[in-house]
């Protein structure tokens, strides 16, 4: 069981800020992602997890005692790259026990470990293989294999799927989820793709520009965004100005908008005549019943998706808005429609939240 404490971390190049006072903690058995776009300081704070960087500033400790003064081989960290990383020459039972040969574990022992690794991701019979016979899936979860069976205090995974068309994404993605939940490894996970934190993570960090701006779970993250970056950066998002008229119950809030009057969630310190930005994500917008309040929206444009109706309205001030619709609903475009809004999925966020993104 291993706990994980990232303290302040903070790392420079060419006077360039890449990490900024970066501060997490996993408890034992957590997958922790870290989310966010290229150049944002997730790979960093992976590297310096790793060993393979030193930080310029803060500390890692690992149940209770700081890494910084191990190398990566002493921190005995598993770690999954985007480019698999196998040696190309070696067969992947070679692959797989290689780092149990470094660490002198005798041959029975490598074959028996090596043996399960390989049942645990399902690449038994594979042992002969080398690299190049294999599908980037099947490489890829020799990379995970050769990952486990070292038995690593944490399992740090870096783009581990990005290499992978859609459908094998995800299978390895359920594989890697079952696999760290049974064996209860502590994990860090590095990927630019929302849906794959949403779907993997216990908690996630939301990263802009080497600084964490939230980190929480996957629903509080979703329904609750501190910004308007972490609310598209995390799925679509509507934003609408508003004014808050009153409090209905801590938390739940009766808001007007250019397109008429409703309900909303927010923090339990909102006065009345509050300036807000509501955050709506689509499923949060509904056609209400004839005779209903709502946002009074025209549709625009739509797209069929299949399992939904992405619809594309504007209010009759000029407020974009964009709703998923059941797919059997049947609408012209120009239709005019009242949106009734739940006000459990849309979220009221300070003014100065609103952020470029």
């Amino acid at each position: 069981m291993t706990e994980v404490v990232i303290d302040g971390l903070s790392k420079t190049y060419a006077q360039t800020p890449v990490l900024r006072d970066v501060s997490l903690r996993a408890a034992s058995g957590e997958l922790i992602t870290l989310l966010g776009p290229s150049g944002c300081g997730k790979t960093t704070t992976l590297r310096c997890l790793a060993g393979f960087i030193t930080p310029d500033a803060g500390d890692i400790r690992v149940d209770g005692a700081s890494v910084l003064h191990q190398g990566p081989a002493q921190r005995d960290f598993g770690v999954v790259f985007q480019n698999y990383a196998l040696f190309p020459h070696l067969t992947v039972f070679e692959n797989v026990g290689y780092g149990l040969r470094v660490r002198g574990v005798d041959a029975a022992e490598t074959r028996r470990r090596v043996a399960d690794a390989l049942a645990v991701v399902s690449l038994q019979g594979l042992e002969g293989r080398l690299p190049r016979a294999l599908s980037g899936g099947q490489q890829q979860r020799v990379a995970l294999a050769r990952a486990l069976v070292i038995r690593p205090r944490l399992l740090l995974l870096d783009e581990p799927l990005a290499n992978l068309d859609a459908r094998l994404r995800q299978d390895v993605r359920a594989l890697i989820r079952q696999v760290q939940r049974e064996e209860a490894i502590t994990a860090f996970y590095v990927t630019h793709d929302q849906a794959e934190a949403m779907a993997m993570s216990d908690r996630i960090a939301v990263m802009r520009q080497g600084r964490v701006l939230q980190f929480a779970t996957p629903r509080e993250i979703y329904a609750r965004p501190v910004s308007s970056y972490v609310a598209h950066f995390t799925g679509e998002a509507n934003l609408l100005p508003v004014e808050v008229l009153g409090m209905i119950s801590p938390g739940r809030y009766r808001i007007a908008t250019a397109a008429g009057q409703g309900e909303a969630s927010g923090p339990e310190d909102i006065a009345p005549g509050t300036q807000r930005l509501l955050m709506i994500r689509p499923e949060a917008l509904t056609p209400a019943d004839a005779g209903l309040p709502g946002l009074s929206a025209t549709i625009r444009a739509m797209t069929f998706l299949g399992s939904a109706q992405q619809c594309d309205a504007v209010t009759p001030d000029g407020l974009a808005l964009r709703l998923f619709l059941p797919p059997n609903l049947d609408l012209l475009l120009g239709a005019e429609l009242v949106l009734r809004l739940d006000a459990e999925h849309a979220w009221l966020m300070a003014p100065e939240t609103v952020e470029a993104v």
